[in-house]
């Protein structure tokens, strides 16, 4: 355990009290590592958020049971609180608890607290160990500033005054998924003003891969033109149009290697042509795609990067979002190629896609009950954190907001689309990340804690149907400060005819919040014949009768920030024999049942290749059996598309703010 961690958990002695209330304006205790930390000490953290919902849950799971003398689902309790003031809590709750408080001004007193408020929690430990070490005296925001990037970010900006330094920085960066902060990229922005690096968008460049991206795409093209190769991508990516022309030192090994990653992995896309100059360097042809097998080749190296680099038990929850990002590149990819290149790697594809599941799953096993507490300031965790993320965006400033559910999409099927709009949209671009669905991966499960912002164990008498989502959307809504008119929910959407009956209920002037199911996916899902590679084509042909972009470019045009995602993905399965329960079951997924009590669960035969995982969160008598491995509960040996279960694909969605330029703007 970390010198970090242990210093926040000898705040909790074991034994010394049974509920206790932690003051944390800074949500230290919504990190895995503390969460896991305290957990395996016997405490639960439960952050205050709603004091009905609060009080439900400490009532029922966890003081009726105190009072029998029994443990009840932990030994101690945790109520977080995201304040100091203690007097916005029920009176008995303050009597009884035992007060503890945390901030990192106590925790980082030499710095500036404005500052280290910026830094990801996966920092605290970096930082903390380099507070002890390094901070000699009381520091000001700009020398906190400055001590943040030379000791957590190894960056110092007074030393890049080379393109080919700033490059290195930049793209290193991004490649381990740690852009900088928007507060220390203005910071670098204003040292460097005076440079000749100045000319470049620097903020922009350390702050957003995805700009990063999209910058490094077009530089390659008027990079190759310099070799004579006419870039055939560029004459058909609208997505950069009105972006600043930067030129990048690809030639410089330091540049290079990462840009090679980049373009095996999936980040940067490889242009195509029709033969290339004969004493065209060969570092370069890793970038180009002069046949179909090229591509089969890029696949093929893709995966053994990938799978050198797994994520393990110990790993966060980020760095399984960023593998299922990398996945989905490299799935995207190879679900493009043809039959006959597709077929050689296709083994050393599903190796990858097995191994990688088999670790979500251990992880999940010791991690998953940490996931819903954790903080969604930056960004949703969960699909049922996606509402509040909203609402504190619209506290931010963005005062339409547009909630796109892509229902079933997986992100292999994201980057597909994402490739078309890049293609056929004006001045598309994306800030791209992704979250954790709900288990089982059902739609009755994962899709109703979308809308409902609520764990499932909330809303029991609704887990089996998707009925109540309207009204839960709405409710969570009123919650948060607006009237019912204000907000409006549609599903159904799949075809361009039925836009206008959309746009006659965003454009009234009084709709803020838009709830928006597209369900062409799903469709297509179950009714696959031809695996995910089927699929792909089906959604290809979708994409090319302009649904998706003219859906976008209708809500851009009225004012709405757009953001996309998924209530669960999907997976090629394979059938392990139907269950003979008759009518046992009450949920019957192809890769997950449910039963309703633990006699009912117990009664699956013993020789089910299935296993059993009562995650946290869930109703206490909603109990799910997974198959096994890529299994299905369907005739052994058939192939199907399907979710509901536990595999990278279904479990990691897309969650995608989209930036699209209107046609009125």
């Amino acid at each position: 355990m970390s010198a970090w961690t242990d210093r926040i958990l000898q705040e909790f002695p074991a034994d010394l009290s049974r509920f206790w209330i932690a003051s944390d304006p800074d949500d230290l205790l919504l990190d895995e590592p503390i969460l896991h930390g305290l957990r395996e000490r016997g405490f639960e953290v439960l952050p205050f958020d709603d004091s009905v919902a609060f009080r439900t849950e400490y009532e029922e799971r966890y003081r009726a049971a105190w009072d029998c003398c029994a443990e009840g689902s932990a030994k101690a309790l945790v109520l977080q609180l995201r304040g100091a003031d203690l007097n916005m809590l029920p009176w008995d709750y303050v009597r009884m608890g035992r007060k503890v408080s945390l901030s990192l001004a106590d925790l980082f007193p030499k710095l500036s607290y404005g500052a280290i408020q910026q830094i990801d929690s996966e920092h605290h430990e970096a930082l903390f160990l380099a507070h002890i070490k390094h901070a000699t005296q009381p520091l000001g925001e700009g020398a906190t500033k400055d001590f943040i990037l030379t000791h957590i970010f190894r960056i110092s900006p007074y030393l890049l005054s080379r393109p080919e330094d700033f490059w290195r920085e930049v793209l290193r960066l991004h490649y381990r998924g740690a852009g900088l902060p928007n507060l220390l990229a203005k910071h670098v922005a204003a040292i460097l003003k005076e440079t000749p690096l100045g000319e470049l968008p620097i903020a922009e460049l350390l702050s957003s891969k995805s700009y990063m991206v999209r910058t490094v795409q077009e530089a390659w093209g008027r990079f190759l033109s310099q070799y004579g190769i006419q870039n055939d991508r560029a004459s058909h990516d609208r997505s950069t149009e009105g972006l600043r022309a930067v030129s990048v030192p690809f030639e410089h090994p330091d540049v290079r290697v990462i840009v090679d990653t980049m373009f095996l992995e999936g980040a940067l896309q490889p242009v195509g042509v029709r033969g290339s100059p004969a004493d065209l360097p060969g570092w370069i042809k890793l970038g180009l795609v002069e046949d179909p097998h090229a591509l089969g080749n890029l696949v093929s190296e893709g995966v053994k990067r990938i799978a050198a680099d797994l994520p393990s038990v110990d790993s966060s929850h980020r760095d399984w979002v960023e593998l299922a990002c990398r996945l989905g590149e490299v799935i995207s990819r190879f679900n493009g190629l043809s039959l006959e290149i597709a077929e050689p790697i296709q083994q050393q594809v599903r190796a990858l896609q097995l191994e990688a599941d088999e670790r979500l799953k251990d992880w999940l096993f010791q991690h998953f009950a940490d996931l819903p507490s954790l903080p969604a300031a930056k960004g949703p965790v969960m699909v049922h954190h996606v509402p509040r993320y909203l609402a504190m965006r619209r506290s931010a400033g963005e005062e339409r907001v547009a909630l796109v559910v892509f229902d079933g999409l997986a992100m292999d099927q994201w980057i597909q689309i994402r490739e078309h709009l890049t293609a056929s949209a004006p001045n598309f671009s994306v800030e791209e990340s992704g979250c954790f669905a709900w288990l089982p991966t059902l739609t009755s499960v994962s899709r109703q804690a979308l809308f409902s912002g609520l764990k499932p164990r909330e809303f029991p008498n609704s887990i089996e149907t998707t009925s109540q989502e309207p009204s839960l959307w709405a409710r969570f809504w009123q919650e948060n400060g607006l009237s019912k008119s204000e907000s409006i929910y549609q599903k159904g959407l799949k075809r361009t005819e039925q836009l206008a009956e959309l746009e006659e209920a965003i454009s009234r002037s009084t709709t803020k919040v838009a709830g928006i199911v597209v369900d062409m996916i799903d469709e297509i899902v179950h009714g696959a014949t031809l695996g995910k590679q089927g699929i792909a084509g089906q959604v290809r042909a979708w994409c090319e009768t302009g649904f998706v972009e003219k859906l976008f470019l209708l809500l851009a045009e009225h004012g709405y920030q757009i953001y996309l995602t998924a209530d669960h993905g999907n997976v090629d399965a394979e059938g392990i024999g139907r269950l003979t329960q008759g009518v046992v079951s009450e949920l019957r997924g192809e890769r997950v049942r449910t039963y309703r009590s633990e006699t009912l669960a117990a009664s699956v035969p013993p020789e089910t290749d299935a296993f059993r995982f009562d995650s946290p969160g869930l109703p206490p008598d909603f109990l799910p059996l997974y198959a096994g491995t890529r299994g299905a509960f369907v005739p052994k040996g058939d192939q199907i598309v399907a979710h509901g279960g536990i595999s990278v694909e279904e479990l990691v969605v897309p969650f995608i703010k989209i930036n699209i330029k209107s046609t009125t703007s």
